[in-house]
């Protein structure tokens, strides 16, 4: 998903964010839909939840920056709403025919509820890949509830709300999942790092982050996302927050001149079509083959149609309803 498409108002200083957030899908896109060493490396199990745990925290810090800055819940929802449902709508109308789903499965999938127990419908379509689209929309209408009911004081919970879940993962042993209740704190943890920036949380963390080095937090992270890294599973979404944080606040660290390349910033701007088109083709002539190496030739094939998809559903079909979404929140603000 793009930055910009998130939060209207964000400025260049945020430019860094949309490098992660075309590194995160690059991430998700190798671990899906290519052979990452040798498979008792676990290097594909590894990089696509790094590649998650980046997003999450990436949506948790913008969403929770635009209720701070554009405090009103209505405009929140619409324009996340606008952006979210279109594509992934017409998606599961294309999909779920062709895949042959029973009817049962129609609604869990349409109201993202899906990825909650039993997650037999995800695991029995090929639809596994929206768990996290089920994660951030019911991450949506709960900060937007909190939000309305206690305004800032609401945002004020969720450090705390976050440090529970983690807690609660732990007291169960979950190192990693797709639902909600053992996930959402990599979410939680990018609304911690917006607070900390907007200076609502002290002078503490942002003092951390100006001294931390990247590259360790990065190999931590690495371990963290593997499935042998044991207890740092559960302070995976604590290390990427940190990470990000840290290019937020180190503005002249090497990386983030990587982080800053039109390539990656363009590929954050098609990334939510990437994600939510790239499992379908996998049910095409272009993943088929009598063996791997059949299988893997068309690769290249195969990224090409996806990212020419993704660009048209991006700047000829999303485009069109986020900006109706804009239009019609500005209407109902312009009644208030």
């Amino acid at each position: 998903m793009s930055i910009t498409s998130i939060v209207d108002s964000v400025s260049h200083r945020y430019q860094v964010l949309d490098g992660w957030r075309g590194f995160s899908i690059l991430c998700v896109l190798a671990a899906h839909l290519l052979p990452l060493g040798p498979k008792s490396w676990q290097l594909n199990s590894m990089v696509g939840p790094l590649g998650m745990s980046l997003f999450f925290v990436l949506s948790g810090f913008l969403i929770t920056n635009f209720l701070i800055k554009k405090p009103t819940v209505t405009d929140f929802l619409v324009r996340r709403f606008f952006r979210i449902l279109p594509l992934v709508w017409l998606y599961l109308l294309i999909v779920l025919p062709i895949l042959d789903v029973e009817t049962d499965a129609y609604l869990p999938h349409f109201l993202f509820y899906v990825n909650t127990p039993p997650i037999e419908f995800l695991v029995k379509h090929g639809t596994g890949h929206l768990w996290s689209l089920c994660i951030e929309v019911q991450f949506y209408i709960g900060v937007a509830v909190l939000y309305a009911l206690m305004k800032e004081r609401g945002l004020l919970l969720l450090p705390v709300i976050c440090i529970a879940i983690t807690c609660y993962r732990i007291a169960n042993g979950v190192h990693i999942s797709i639902v909600t209740p053992f996930r959402i704190d990599e979410i939680l943890t990018g609304c911690i790092l917006a607070l900390a920036y907007s200076n609502k949380l002290g002078k503490s963390i942002p003092e951390l982050l100006r001294y931390l080095n990247p590259y360790w937090l990065l190999a931590l992270l690495l371990v963290a996302c593997h499935p042998d890294g044991g207890f740092m599973n559960y302070l995976r979404p604590y290390l990427a927050a940190l990470l990000i944080g840290v290019t937020l606040y180190q503005k002249d660290l090497k990386i983030n001149h990587y982080l800053s390349i039109k390539a990656l910033i363009y590929i954050a701007g098609i990334s939510y079509a990437l994600y939510v088109i790239h499992p379908i083709l996998l049910q095409t002539w272009l993943a088929s083959g009598d063996d791997k190496i059949i299988t893997y030739l068309k690769r290249p094939l195969l990224f090409i149609v996806l990212f020419l998809a993704a660009h048209v559903s991006t700047f000829y079909y999303e485009k069109y309803w986020i900006s109706l979404g804009k239009t019609i929140s500005g209407k109902l603000n312009s009644k208030k």
